[in-house]
């Protein structure tokens, strides 16, 4: 499977649970430890949960096996280690508080608004 495909599937089970500020930043050439990182929230940490399993069981669907899932019980920053795509989903607030986005700000943007339901 192509990794923009797992991408793609990734951001959609996370839209499908109305994960919040959803946004992936291209990796390639800054991280050796992922391609895409798929970054969003949730506003509860049931929410956080419901996202995080939606992202691992679409993608045991397709036939990718989660390699690594942290911080599931706790519903504040949930990784999920996809291999070449890791999804971040985080608790509102825990996601200002990391802020990602300005941690990996040399990493361009990917455009996922296909991906979206409008």
């Amino acid at each position: 499977m192509e990794n923009r495909e797992l991408l793609n599937i990734a951001v959609k089970a996370a839209d499908d649970k109305r994960a919040e500020d959803i946004v992936v930043l291209n990796m390639k050439g800054i991280s050796l430890i992922a391609d895409y990182f798929l970054i969003c929230h949730g506003n509860s940490d049931k929410q956080v949960q419901a996202i995080a399993s939606e992202i691992k069981d679409k993608s045991e669907e397709i036939g990718y096996s989660v390699k690594r899932m942290e911080g599931f019980d706790e519903g504040k920053w949930v990784l999920i280690d996809l291999g070449d795509v890791v999804a971040h989903v985080f608790h509102r607030d825990e996601r200002s508080y990391y802020n990602l986005e300005r941690l990996w700000g040399d990493a361009p943007f990917e455009d996922i608004r296909s991906e979206l339901t409008p």
